[in-house]
């Protein structure tokens, strides 16, 4: 059966956006272009890694020799969401992966989440070394999604998900 990709190029908004109180908050990453909105759960920690990690995706894009792609140091203020997840938030999956790229021919970050899997196959070969190693077959994913955005926006998707991580408990709080 093909992969169902939920695919979007330069979509409305990008957002990480909680339901629920402090605590109690179900994380989702949530595009939308036009009246099209596709929702997927989260893990706090999920959240707070993918903003770490595409921080330090555009830093590194930004140190390029002639670079052409003008990553932006901090958040256009236009571009600066406050705005609560679009409603009613379907999820389509729960993630269990998330990727980062950077595609230079369009100057765009490449987000992509993939659903947790429960068919993983794992078998043992001998090695190059006669050790046996385990092989880990990941089946290919039934749906994913995939959202390719412009650097500014990767700042302020960058902004917003470190704010959101940090509306929840104080530290210490149980």
């Amino acid at each position: 059966m093909p992969t169902i990709v939920h695919g979007f190029d330069w979509p409305d908004r990008l957002v990480v956006g909680t339901i629920g109180r402090p605590g109690e908050r179900s994380f989702y990453l949530q595009a939308r272009d036009g009246r099209r909105v596709v929702s997927v759960a989260l893990e706090k920690e999920q959240s707070a890694v993918l903003a770490e990690k595409l921080d330090e995706l555009l830093d590194e894009v930004a140190t390029v020799e002639e670079n052409r792609f003008s990553v932006p140091p901090t958040v256009p203020r236009e571009l600066h969401d406050v705005d609560p997840l679009d409603q009613p938030v379907e999820p389509e999956f729960r993630a269990g992966a998330l990727s980062l790229g950077f595609d230079p021919a369009t100057a765009q970050v490449v987000i992509e989440a993939y659903p947790i899997e429960d068919e993983v196959e794992i078998t043992e070969e001998p090695g190059e070394d006669g050790e046996i190693e385990a092989v880990v077959e990941m089946p290919e994913p039934a749906e994913l999604l995939q959202v390719k955005i412009p650097v500014g926006t990767a700042r302020a998707f960058v902004e917003r998900t470190r704010e959101v991580v940090a509306a929840g408990r104080l530290p210490g709080e149980a």
